[in-house]
C-alpha cells in the first residue's frame, strides 16, 4: 500500500511518526506538499500535478493541514478523494471543524457541553450585552482565526472586556466571547480519537500565570485516565463533526466535561510522549482496515 502524507514540513514530528509507522506497517510512505500541488480537472476525470509529474498509484492519504492553508489544503484532500483515493480524515469534515463558529454550533445541536458562548456581528455599543450573555465577567474573548493559543483573552473584569472587545470590532476581527470555567484552573485535557475509538488522553496544565493550557505556550502534558462522561462527550464531538481522526480538548467542570474545540489535524508529539502510546501506528491500522473494506467492496461489485 502507497500512503502519501500531505504536509508542508517533512521534518514536523508528526509527519516523521507517521512516516515511520507506514514503513513499519510494510507500505510506501511519500511525502506530498499540498500547497505545490495542481489540481486539473477536466472531463477526462481530476488528477494532480505534484512538481511536475502526474500522482498516481496512491491508496490513502493522510491530511496534516495547517489552519492557514484550509481552503487549499482541503481543496487538495478533496480532488484526491475524487480520485478515488482514501482520506484518513474527510475534506468536508476537516471544513467544519476549522470554522470555529460553525464547529460550536453543530456541537450545540448534539446537545455536547460547552462554555456558553456568544457571537454578534459588529455592533457599535454592544459590548456589554455581548458580556452579560455569558454571565459577564471573567470572561474570555477568542478570535475565531485564532491557532495553538493565539487570539485567546482572559479579561478579568467587564471593563476590560469591554476594551478588548471594541479593540477586535474596531479592527473588524471576527470573535466568540465565552464563560470563563473557574473551576478549570488553567487546565484541559485532549482525547485523541482514531476510528471512534479514544486511543490516549492527557492533561495539559497551563504555565503558572497562564489560563491557556497550550503545550506551545508552555503547558506541561501528564496521562489521565478518562470518565465515562469525558469518553462520551469526545467522542460524541468527535461523531458531530464527521472526523475519524481528532484531538478533542475539553474543561473539567463542575456541570461535567465542556467541549472547547475539536481538531482535525491533531499533533502526536505531546500525546504520544505523554501517554507512551503509538499513536501513529493506530492511525496506520485504521487506514490498512478502511483501505482493505473499500477494496473488498470493490471486488464484490465487479
Amino acid at each position: 500500500m502507497k500512503v502519501a502524507i500531505l504536509s508542508r514540513n517533512s521534518h514536523l514530528y508528526s509527519t516523521k511518526r507517521l512516516q515511520q509507522a507506514i514503513v513499519a506497517a510494510g507500505h510506501e510512505a511519500v511525502i506530498v506538499d499540498h500547497s505545490l500541488c495542481d489540481l486539473i480537472i477536466e472531463q477526462e476525470g481530476p488528477s494532480i500535478i505534484y512538481k511536475g509529474e502526474k500522482l498516481h498509484g496512491i491508496d490513502a492519504i493522510i491530511p496534516r493541514i495547517g489552519a492557514s492553508v484550509t481552503f487549499y489544503g482541503t481543496a487538495v484532500v478533496r480532488q484526491f478523494e475524487l480520485m478515488g483515493v482514501f482520506s484518513a480524515v474527510e475534506s468536508q469534515a476537516i471544513v467544519r471543524s476549522r470554522d470555529k463558529l460553525r464547529s460550536l454550533q453543530i456541537l450545540s445541536k448534539a446537545g455536547l457541553g460547552m462554555p456558553k458562548t456568544a457571537f454578534t456581528n459588529f455592533s457599535k455599543g454592544g459590548e456589554k450585552q455581548l458580556i452579560e450573555h455569558v454571565g459577564g465577567a471573567p470572561l474570555i474573548i477568542k478570535l475565531l482565526e485564532g491557532t495553538q493559543g493565539l487570539g485567546v483573552v482572559l479579561a478579568e473584569t467587564k471593563k476590560a472586556g469591554q476594551s478588548v472587545i471594541e479593540a477586535f470590532h474596531g479592527l473588524k476581527a471576527r470573535i466568540i466571547v465565552q464563560e470563563f470555567i473557574k473551576e478549570a484552573k488553567g487546565a484541559d485535557i485532549r482525547a485523541f480519537i482514531v476510528n471512534g475509538k479514544v486511543v490516549g488522553a492527557m492533561k495539559r496544565q497551563g504555565a503558572e500565570g497562564e489560563f491557556r493550557s497550550n503545550l506551545h505556550r508552555g503547558g506541561k502534558a501528564e496521562v489521565i485516565k478518562l470518565s465515562k462522561a469525558e469518553r462520551l462527550a469526545a467522542l460524541g464531538a468527535a461523531k458531530a463533526l464527521g472526523l475519524d481522526i481528532a484531538g478533542v480538548d475539553m474543561l473539567q467542570s463542575a456541570r461535567g466535561p465542556l467541549i472547547l474545540e475539536v481538531n482535525s489535524s491533531p499533533g502526536l508529539e505531546g500525546i504520544e510522549k505523554a501517554t507512551g502510546i503509538n499513536i501513529a501506528g493506530k492511525i496506520v491500522e485504521y487506514i490498512e482496515d478502511s483501505v482493505g473494506k473499500k477494496n473488498n467492496k470493490r471486488k464484490i461489485k465487479e
